[in-house]
């Protein structure tokens, strides 16, 4: 219209002469145009909409959509409904002690006969070991802990009312770090970085590593687990931290921030195929904000993305006097020598981690702690006691007593006091 302005203005008399022959070609053009766009809109209106698009000042030319293509990594994959829960009271099962038929025995009739239910097993142990055979040789094995019949194991103990976890150690992995060197923590120079003991962890920003885990996670789930639990889900506590060098992602996320991060994404993985997801920490973290950060476990973060939190909260593993010259001070009380008290390291413990909560947020992490049942003699004299029935249950007991119902007892050797089970 301004062009056709600009033209009135310039050509004086001869816009008179020719308005009717233009005014008969302006109207043929409305209507072509009023036409075209009925036929469109009435033709493609199929969203229900009442409002059209804004029309065009010429003739839209009308393309066909394609319909759009989802490849198989685009799958949008739903949840399976969870099954009920079950209130655990469960013993750890090492690598090494899955393999010997008769000491799984004596734990498989420990759990039919007393008030245990529940069985935790290595799915990947510390050293980065699968113990189940996997054709393709993705996962390393070792032939002193791998099961070739853990399905049928997992099977028969479901058939029995045993609830099974699978355990699988994280980022804490000697074999894959020598199998993908550049998936490891390095160090200012470039070289692995190493804890203490001369282990290599995997770097927790690297999202291949989380793909490794979850496919790991997703082996044991068509084994049968119902749960998987995740351990060493965190950064290294020891050694030269200072001189890890965690690229560039490091300097975006915190390393609580990933640690969440990873576990949610685990979590929603084991969400498709009904599966939950728990996750061990530090019991130092519902103490200290400081040792939190250092190794990635922030409670305000991973309450939310699990469905059980298990604290590590072992009375021989907090400080005592002869290890700071102070000792450990727990809920307001100063325990110089923890591993002593079992009972009130642990309820007093579980009022950090109950009291950290935020009420606001309506589904958190179960806490399911993990409690002692064994002898801490490295600590020295006047440092421990010997754990028998009567220390395992007075944890227990602690349990119940701040409000909770479900635990799981751990000795690295697999032996348990049988004593200690109604």
């Amino acid at each position: 219209m301004f062009g056709f302005n600009s033209r009135n203005t310039s050509t004086g008399t001869q816009k008179r002469k020719r308005l009717p022959v233009f005014s008969i070609a302006l109207i043929v053009c409305y209507i072509t145009v009023a036409v075209v766009f009925f036929a469109y809109w009435f033709g493609n209106k199929e969203d229900g909409s009442d409002t059209p698009d804004e029309p065009a000042a010429e003739a839209p030319v009308i393309h066909a959509v394609p319909i759009p293509v989802v490849t198989p990594d685009q799958t949008v994959v739903e949840p399976i409904p969870l099954p009920p829960a079950v209130k655990v009271k469960g013993i750890y099962l090492g690598a090494w002690y899955i393999v010997d038929k008769e000491r799984l025995d004596n734990y498989i009739e420990l759990c039919e006969t007393t008030e245990v239910n529940a069985l935790v097993l290595d799915v990947k142990e510390d050293h980065g070991y699968v113990t189940f055979p996997v054709g393709d040789g993705r996962f390393p094995t070792t032939p002193n802990i791998v099961l070739g019949n853990m399905g049928e194991l997992v099977e028969d103990l479901k058939s029995r009312g045993i609830y099974t976890i699978a355990r699988v150690v994280c980022f804490k992995d000697p074999r894959r770090a020598a199998r993908n060197p550049e998936m490891a923590l390095m160090d200012s120079s470039g070289r692995q970085w190493r804890d203490r003991k001369d282990t290599a962890w995997l770097n927790p920003y690297e999202r291949d590593n989380w793909e490794y885990i979850a496919e790991i996670c997703h082996e044991a789930a068509r084994l049968g687990f119902e749960e998987i639990q995740l351990d060493y889900v965190r950064f290294p506590a020891d050694g030269r931290l200072s001189d890890i060098h965690y690229g560039e992602a490091g300097e975006e996320q915190t390393r609580a921030e990933v640690i969440a991060e990873f576990i949610t994404f685990i979590r929603d993985e084991m969400l498709t195929v009904g599966v939950r997801t728990s996750a061990d920490v530090f019991g130092i973290i519902a103490l200290s904000d400081n040792d939190a950060r250092i190794i990635g476990q922030e409670l305000d973060l991973l309450n939310p993305a699990l469905h059980y939190i298990s604290p590590m909260i072992y009375p021989s593993h907090f400080a005592n006097i002869k290890q700071n010259g102070a000792g450990q001070r727990i809920n307001g009380i100063l325990f110089e020598a923890p591993d002593t008290q079992p009972y009130e390291v642990i309820y007093n413990t579980l009022q950090h981690f109950i009291n950290r909560r935020d009420p606001t947020i309506p589904e958190l992490a179960i806490i399911r702690p993990y409690l002692q049942d064994f002898t801490a003699s490295y600590l020295g004299e006047g440092m421990f006691i010997e754990y028998g029935p009567e220390e395992v249950r007075a944890q227990i007991q602690a349990v119940y007593d701040a409000g909770l119902e479900e635990w799981i007892l751990w000795s690295h050797t697999s032996r348990y006091n049988m004593d200690a089970f109604n």
